[in-house]
């Protein structure tokens, strides 16, 4: 499996200038994936370079390239200290971070994250996990239900559509995304129907997955295991994943508290590389549709 089929790299050259890769250095893929980021990353890595990829995706896993340099490390990257200590990394110069859904996960229709297929409700990333999303949708409370799909779905009629599928799921289980998708039409708004459906399923993959803890996890070891002047870029898709990002390069911290010195100068570990956000060029938007929500964000380890 290449990374074609996978997916295409979003902001790729972008990406690559952001981490300043030096030839002797270490770098960090949180999310390998087709591994088409890293694979361009290995190519400008000297013989004494070293690329470590992570991806709780056995498919990941199996279209790994194979290179000296290279390392895949089959894990959430929440785990991204832990496997830096266990590798005895004293630090690395750059991370990594691409955090869109590839499309290789929409487009294996089995998967149940596209409501484009008709397939069983998983939407697991780690297919050794427990947690599905059938579980979620047929066994969390009402208030459960409402709170993911506002929090990670950003759903103002969240209470509606938790309602409707506590309804439902007493006559008979939910068991597939062409069911979720059907009790859930009636309550979106035909103008944004396919939108909002992709919140309703953006919420459940979110919750499934334990996206939001495991990224906090992730940027906060991402402080500990960046050398001075190391690099973190990082890929957003959605709001929620982009204020945390936005906040801990700012402020050190994903609630984006900031301290002062006495003379009132900021007091945080990483410096925002660039003012604000880089996004795809027009062309890139044209011929990568995933990359249309994308925004880039740079920060170094002071």
């Amino acid at each position: 499996m290449n990374c074609e089929t996978y997916h295409k790299p979003v902001m790729l050259e972008e990406s690559l200038e952001a981490l300043n890769i030096q030839a002797d250095g270490i770098y960090v893929d949180m999310t390998y994936g087709g591994g088409g980021h890293s694979r361009a990353l290995v190519s400008r890595l000297g013989k004494e370079g070293r690329l470590y990829g992570f991806d709780q995706d056995i498919d990941a896993m199996k279209g790994a390239m194979e290179d000296e340099r290279f390392t895949f490390v089959r894990s959430n990257f929440r785990f991204l200290k832990n496997w830096m200590q266990y590798y005895e990394v004293d630090g690395v110069d750059g991370i990594l971070a691409d955090l869109g859904v590839s499309s290789h996960h929409f487009d294996e229709g089995e998967r149940g994250f596209s409501f484009r297929y008709d397939a069983p409700l998983d939407m697991r990333m780690n297919q050794a996990a427990k947690l599905t999303a059938a579980k979620v949708v047929n066994e969390y409370s009402e208030e459960q239900l409402a709170d993911i799909f506002y929090l990670y779905g950003e759903m103002k009629n969240s209470r509606k559509l938790a309602a409707t599928l506590i309804k439902a799921r007493k006559e008979a289980e939910i068991k597939t995304t062409g069911q979720l998708a059907d009790l859930m039409k009636p309550l979106l708004g035909r103008d944004r129907e396919k939108k909002d459906l992709a919140k309703v399923f953006q919420a459940l993959r979110i919750e499934v997955n334990g996206e939001m803890k495991a990224l906090r996890q992730m940027l906060n070891s991402a402080i500990e295991v960046l050398k001075p002047g190391g690099r973190l870029v990082v890929l957003t898709y959605h709001s929620l994943e982009d204020r945390m990002v936005k906040n801990i390069m700012k402020s050190g911290n994903i609630e984006g508290k900031t301290e002062q010195d006495f003379y009132g100068n900021l007091l945080s570990p990483l410096r925002p590389v660039k003012k604000g956000v880089m996004t795809p060029s027009e062309n890139e938007q044209q011929e990568n549709p995933r990359s249309r929500s994308a925004k880039l964000r740079i920060a170094e380890k002071v």
